[in-house]
């Protein structure tokens, strides 16, 4: 069980947790209810769905069944680019999800041609108290800087496959330049380099699982992290991640095992 959840501050007040649950690729129905469930149990506060992903109800049912106060779980979920109905497009996220509202609407990826209407969109929705906060997902700086110019309010977030394999250091100090936080997806690199070299060493040494040292890499490093499991005790482990540091050394370490070359692309 977490025994404090450290937040990021949004704009307009919202604080988003540090720590979520991802459930992309998790199947609707037990799978992804039993997932969800088991993050709560755990502490978790924060759970990242899509409608891309097709599990919304399946979060809003675990959501239910917790008996949690709605304003204690922070419920993100993410627009199909493609869709220019937005409003129509959330109402429907929101009817699957059982909920009135979201913390958070994101742009699931960049469609040139249709961004800036999209986001005037999800302004307007904010506006309404119907996403507590927007923001993008798969944003590179040079789709980031562009939409800031024409935008009223900038992104809250921008969701990017983030670890220490994927350090995107010139995406990442755009977005602290900017005010907008980075929410890492991805951040073990789903399982496989759980066993590299370094990270084991570095795991044996605080003494710790390879992932909760490359979870704790990314919260150090200023993100917001959304792990995916779909196993209970994976789940609770993934959560151990505020009680320890990663001294200067390790954090070096880590940074040398990226393969983007520090890129501000959002993507290969």
């Amino acid at each position: 069980m977490i025994d404090e959840q450290p937040y990021r501050e949004l704009p307009g007040g919202v604080r988003m947790p540090v720590l979520g649950l991802g459930v992309w690729q998790i199947p609707d129905g037990s799978e992804a209810q039993n997932a969800v469930e088991w993050a709560l149990e755990a502490g978790y506060r924060h759970v990242d769905t899509a409608s891309l992903y097709k599990n919304e109800r399946s979060v809003g049912a675990a959501l239910k069944h917790s008996g949690l106060p709605r304003d204690q779980v922070f419920v993100t979920t993410k627009l199909m680019p493609a869709r220019l109905d937005v409003p129509r497009e959330l109402e429907l996220s929101l009817q699957r999800l059982g909920l009135d509202y979201v913390d958070q609407y994101l742009i699931h990826w960049p469609m040139p041609a249709v961004v800036s209407r999209q986001w005037r969109a999800l302004e307007s929705l904010r506006e309404a108290g119907l996403a507590r906060s927007i923001g993008v997902s798969n944003f590179g700086v040079r789709r980031l800087q562009s939409l800031v110019k024409r935008a009223a309010h900038v992104p809250a977030v921008d969701q990017v496959q983030l670890s220490p394999f994927h350090y995107r250091r010139k995406l990442v100090d755009s977005c602290r330049e900017q005010g907008i936080v980075p929410v890492a997806y991805s951040p073990l690199e789903r399982g496989k380099e759980l066993a590299h070299p370094a990270v084991v060493a570095l795991a044996v040494k605080v003494e710790r699982t390879p992932a909760q040292v490359m979870l704790r890499w990314a919260v150090q490093r200023g993100a917001v992290v959304i792990p995916k499991s779909t196993h209970e005790e994976r789940i609770h482990s993934n959560a151990q991640i505020f009680d320890f540091e990663l001294d200067a050394d390790a954090m070096q370490t880590l940074d040398g095992l990226d393969q983007t070359g520090g890129t501000g692309r959002a993507r290969p």
